[in-house]
C-alpha cells in the first residue's frame, strides 16, 4: 500500500474520540498545523495533547509554520473562505512555511501522519490546502477522518 496522508478536526469531537479515529486509521504521528496550539477545547493544548496522543502510542509534531495567520483564522470563522485561502497562499510563500512543509513532507513520507486542525470540516479549513500540497509533493492518499 502506497504512502496514506489523513486530517482531522477537533471541533465537535472529545479528545478520546479523536484518538479513537486515529489509532483506527493506523496514524502513527499527528502534525499540528494549528499557528497556535492553545484550545478552549480541553485536551487539545499542546502539551496535554501531546501526553495524550504519546501515551496512546502516537507521536505528535507542532508545526506553527503550517497555521493560517490570525487574519486567515478571522475570515475562515465568518464564514469567508475563499478569503481564508488568499492569506494562506500568501503565507505559504514565506520561508518559514515553505520550511515546515517540506518538514511535514518528510514526516509523512517515513510513517502514517494526520495533520490536526481545530474545524471540524475540511472543506473549509486550511488543513485541505496543507494536506494537497503534500499529496503533490508525494502522490499520497488522503483521507479526511
Amino acid at each position: 500500500m502506497g504512502m496514506r496522508l489523513a486530517t482531522i478536526g477537533y471541533e465537535s469531537a472529545t479528545l478520546a474520540e479523536v484518538i479513537a479515529k486515529l489509532r483506527a486509521a493506523g496514524v502513527a504521528v499527528v502534525i499540528d498545523v494549528r499557528a497556535v496550539a492553545a484550545s478552549r477545547r480541553a485536551g487539545f493544548s499542546k502539551t496535554m495533547l501531546r501526553a495524550s496522543l504519546e501515551e496512546a502510542g502516537i507521536g505528535y509534531e507542532h508545526l506553527r509554520g503550517l497555521g493560517t495567520p490570525k487574519p486567515g483564522r478571522e475570515a475562515a470563522r465568518k464564514g469567508r473562505i475563499d478569503e481564508m485561502e488568499e492569506i494562506f497562499a500568501a503565507h505559504m510563500a514565506t520561508p518559514e512555511a515553505q520550511d515546515a512543509l517540506a518538514l511535514a513532507t518528510q514526516i509523512a513520507s517515513e510513517r502514517p501522519a494526520a495533520l490536526l486542525c481545530y474545524e471540524a470540516c475540511a472543506a473549509g479549513c486550511h488543513r485541505r490546502i496543507v494536506a494537497g500540497l503534500i499529496r503533490d509533493a508525494t502522490g499520497c492518499d488522503v483521507t479526511d477522518l
